[in-house]
C-alpha cells in the first residue's frame, strides 16, 4: 500500500483526497501547513509527497525546496490554483516531479499519482558510491576499497532500502517491509542483527558506524 502525504491546508480538499486515494488503495496522512510538511517529509518514509503552492508558515515553493536540500529524494506532486507558467517551472526547478492545477478531478489527480509512482520504481539506483564502498545496484555487486563483498540477498535488499532513502530514519517495520516484505512477522531484535552485519560488511570501523546510524526509539538513518 503506498503511503501518501498530503500537504493542503483546505480541510475539505484535503479531506476528499484522503477520502479519495484511501478508496484506490493507498495509506494517507494529511497536514495543513508547511512547518508541519517539513518535518513529516524529513521524518517519516513516503512514496509520494501531494504538496499545495498556497500553505500557512510556508508556502509550498519553500518546502520542496529545503526538502529537497535535505536529501528527501520522495516524489513530490504540486497542487496549485495559479496558472502562470513561470510558476509551474519554478516548481519543478526546484525539484518538484509534476504538477496539477486546480481545479482537478480525483480521476486525473490519480492518474498523475500512478505515473510518478511508476516512474520512479522503474528508475535504477544504478551505482552508488560511499566511503571505501562501491555498489553496482544492476548487477548486485558490492566492492570495499577494489575488494569484492560478499552480501547475503537479505542484506543487499536492506542497503538498497538506505540508499533509496539516503538521510532518512526508517524504522525497524518499514525495514521489514522493504527487506522481508509486507505482513511478515520479523522481530526487532533480528532486524538489528542484520543491520549489524551488514555494518561489519561496509562500515571501517562497525563499532563507531560513519554510514548506518542508530537513533534511539526511532530507527536507521544511512548517512552514505
Amino acid at each position: 500500500m503506498p503511503r501518501i502525504l498530503v500537504v493542503e491546508d483546505d480541510r475539505d480538499i484535503a479531506l476528499g483526497l484522503e477520502e479519495d486515494l484511501g478508496r484506490h488503495g493507498y495509506e494517507v496522512k494529511t497536514v495543513g501547513d508547511g512547518e508541519k510538511a517539513m518535518q513529516s517529509g524529513k521524518e517519516d518514509a513516503w512514496d509520494l509527497i501531494i504538496l499545495d503552492l498556497m500553505l500557512p508558515r510556508k508556502d509550498g515553493f519553500e518546502v520542496c525546496q529545503q526538502l529537497r536540500h535535505a536529501g528527501v529524494r520522495t516524489p513530490i506532486i504540486m497542487l496549485t490554483a495559479k496558472t502562470h507558467e513561470a510558476e509551474k517551472v519554478l516548481g519543478l526547478e526546484l525539484g518538484a516531479d509534476d504538477y496539477v492545477t486546480k481545479p482537478f478531478s480525483p480521476r486525473e489527480l490519480r492518474a498523475r499519482i500512478q505515473a510518478v509512482l511508476r516512474r520512479v520504481s522503474e528508475e535504477s539506483l544504478g551505482t552508488h558510491r560511499f566511503g571505501e564502498c562501491e555498489v553496482d545496484f544492476d548487477r548486485g555487486e558490492v566492492r570495499r576499497a577494489g575488494t569484492p563483498v560478499d552480501l547475503s540477498a537479505l542484506e543487499f535488499r536492506l542497503l538498497a532500502a538506505f540508499a533509496r532513502n539516503r538521510g532518512r530514519v526508517l524504522s525497524r517495520e518499514q525495514l521489514i517491509d522493504a527487506a522481508w516484505g509486507r505482513d511478515t512477522f520479523v522481530t526487532d531484535r533480528v532486524v538489528d542483527t542484520h543491520v549489524l552485519n551488514l555494518r561489519k560488511k561496509i562500515e571501517t570501523v562497525p563499532a563507531r558506524p560513519r554510514y548506518i546510524r542508530s537513533l534511539r526509539g526511532m530507527g536507521y538513518r544511512f548517512d552514505g
